[in-house]
C-alpha cells in the first residue's frame, strides 16, 4: 500500500488517513484506488465493525481532486474520470459498516461530497466545507445531488454557483457536521464516536444503511448519467483547462 495512505487499527475500529499534507491531502485516480481497496478490505473483515476517515496534517482533511491531473482531460477521459467516481462513491454508500468522518481541516470539491457520504462528521473551528468547482471551471453535478438531499434546492443552488466555503460554525448550523470539538480533541471523539457504533447491532446496522442507500439510489444514478453527458461537455470546450491555468499561475505568485 502507498504511503499516500496510512492504515490502521484501533480496536475494532479502522482508520484511514489521506496522507498528501503537502498537498493538502487532495487526490489522484491511484490514490482513490489505495481508500477504495482500504474500504473494501474493511468492510469484509470480521474484526472490523467501524470506520473512521481523516486527514494527515492540519490544514485539511482533502482540498479533493488534484487539479494537476484533472488539467489534461478531454471529453472522453472525462467521461472515464465520472465512471471513476460512480465506483468510488458506490463503495462508499454501499459499506456495511458505519464510517465517521474525522474533519481535521478544509474538505472541499470532491473531498465535500465524500465528508458528506460518510455517516457522522467530527469537526473543529477551523473547518471550511464547500463545493467551489465553478471557479475552476468545473461544473458540478454529484455535488449538487449530494446537498440536494442534505439542504434542499435553494442551498444547493447558492453553493454551487458561487463556489463559496461554508466555515465551521454554519457547517454545525445546518447540520453537515455533527459534533464541533477543539481541534486536537478531533481524532479522539471520532475514535469514541466509531467505537460505540462499533458495539450496536450489527444486522441492524447493515439494515439501516441499506435502506439509506436505497432512499438515495435513483438520484445517485440520474447524477452520475448526468455527470457523464455534462463532464464531456464542459472539458471538450476547453474552460476547465484554462481555468486551471489561471489557478496555477495565481498560486505560483
Amino acid at each position: 500500500m502507498s504511503e499516500e495512505i496510512l492504515l490502521s487499527n484501533h480496536g475494532r475500529v479502522a482508520v484511514i488517513t489521506l496522507n498528501r499534507p503537502e498537498r493538502l491531502n487532495a487526490w489522484t485516480t491511484p490514490m482513490r484506488e489505495q481508500i477504495i481497496t482500504a474500504l473494501e478490505q474493511f468492510d469484509d473483515d470480521d474484526g472490523v465493525a467501524a470506520i473512521v476517515m481523516t486527514g494527515a496534517g492540519d490544514r485539511a482533511f482533502s482540498a479533493g481532486q488534484d487539479l494537476s491531473e484533472a488539467h489534461d482531460f478531454d471529453g472522453e477521459r472525462a467521461v472515464a474520470w465520472v465512471r471513476e467516481w460512480q465506483r468510488y462513491y458506490t463503495v462508499l454508500r454501499g459499506l456495511t459498516k458505519p464510517l465517521v468522518m474525522a474533519l481535521n481541516g478544509t474538505a472541499a470539491g470532491s473531498a465535500f461530497q465524500v465528508a458528506l457520504l460518510g455517516d457522522i462528521r467530527v469537526g473543529h473551528a477551523g473547518v471550511r466545507m464547500g463545493q467551489p468547482e465553478i471557479n475552476a471551471g468545473i461544473a458540478s453535478t454529484t455535488g449538487p445531488w449530494i446537498m440536494s438531499e442534505m439542504l434542499g434546492m435553494s442551498r444547493t443552488i447558492e453553493l454551487t454557483l458561487t463556489g463559496r466555503l461554508m466555515d465551521a460554525d454554519e457547517c454545525h448550523r445546518i447540520g453537515l457536521i455533527h459534533y464541533l470539538v477543539p481541534a486536537d480533541q478531533v481524532f479522539k471523539r471520532a475514535l469514541e464516536i466509531a467505537s460505540d457504533l462499533a458495539a450496536k447491532p450489527p444486522v441492524a446496522m447493515r439494515l439501516d444503511k441499506q435502506r439509506f442507500r436505497e432512499m438515495t439510489e435513483p438520484g445517485f444514478r440520474d447524477a452520475i448519467e448526468s455527470g457523464m453527458r455534462i463532464q464531456r461537455e464542459a472539458y471538450d470546450s476547453g474552460e476547465p483547462a484554462r481555468m486551471m491555468e489561471a489557478f496555477f499561475r495565481a498560486r505560483a505568485k
